[in-house]
């Protein structure tokens, strides 16, 4: 299928194209590695009047590591993440699972957690390393935690008249480490189930930071806190871990579909919370 007709304009900066979408209203849409946003076109799912291409913008394409957070640009795109050094954790674990080789060159990571697609991987992973989003718009630029701007299924607290810029994701001082864990049905396919993990240890080896996410297993991507409080202060143990694993399947709420029934689905998760969890402190313990 074709979509319908739209306007294109190319933005030079991330002011000029925040001034197109004001003029653009409900109707203008940002375009940077398009990956979800032009097959919904195709399908006649988005309607959208004027197209704002990115692309163009420089100073958008970086990823680096500065004033102690990863910071990646809007036009960064998933092959990138995947070939950075300034990667960590969960982060590094993740790139290679997000979709396939075609989507990874082209679609962007800033993208992917604007979209909040419940079976995305990356807001899950960014729920749990504690992540910002930067976004800018007529009003300038303002930074909202990973756990505000996930709104619902495909929402967010972004601004009708917002752009996300970049993230900003904060890199550990001390000896960390983190997994991202993805069961699917074929390469390139969406979660049926993932789990990022993500610790930091003191001197003495114990837990000091915590972070847990599901993936494909609620209605959007799910940090499980009270798991988080759970192993905050305790000495890494296969015990801790099974305890961790438990909150973490009981904040589960997957459906019975093709892909598997729920009773097997948060089995998934529990398996995967102590791997990913295991993985992580092996990592860390490393470090």
């Amino acid at each position: 299928m074709f979509p319908s007709r739209f306007d294109l304009v190319v933005a030079q900066s991330v002011g000029e194209a925040v001034e197109a979408k004001a003029d653009a209203g409900e109707g203008g849409r940002f375009l940077a590695g398009g990956q979800s946003l032009i097959p919904m076109m195709k399908m006649r799912v988005a309607f959208p009047e004027t197209l704002i291409d990115i692309n163009r913008i420089a100073g958008l394409d970086a990823i680096e590591q500065s004033n102690g957070h990863l910071q990646v640009g809007a036009l960064v795109r998933h092959a990138d993440v995947v070939a950075s050094d300034a990667t960590f954790g969960a982060i590094a674990a993740a790139a290679p699972w997000v979709a396939d080789p075609l989507v990874r060159n082209r679609g962007t990571m800033c993208g992917s957690v604007a979209h909040c697609d419940p079976e995305g991987d990356w807001n899950s992973v960014l729920l749990a390393t504690g992540a910002d989003v930067l976004a800018q718009g007529p009003n300038g630029e303002r930074s909202i935690p990973i756990v505000d701007f996930v709104d619902g299924a495909f929402t967010s607290t972004l601004g009708e008249d917002e752009l996300v810029v970049g993230l900003r994701i904060p890199v550990p001082s001390g000896r960390s480490g983190g997994a991202y864990l993805k069961l699917e049905r074929k390469v390139g396919d969406y979660a049926t189930v993932a789990v990022a993990s993500h610790l930091e240890l003191d001197h003495s080896g114990a837990i000091s930071a915590a972070g847990l996410a599901l993936t494909s297993v609620n209605p959007i991507n799910t940090k499980v806190a009270d798991a988080e409080a759970l192993l905050v202060g305790q000495q890494p143990s296969d015990e801790l871990f099974a305890e961790a694993a438990e909150l973490a399947a009981a904040a589960a709420e997957p459906r019975d579909d093709v892909r598997g029934t729920a009773a097997w689905k948060r089995q998934v998760v529990r398996t995967y919370t102590m791997r990913g969890l295991a993985a992580a402190a092996q990592q860390a313990e490393g470090s």
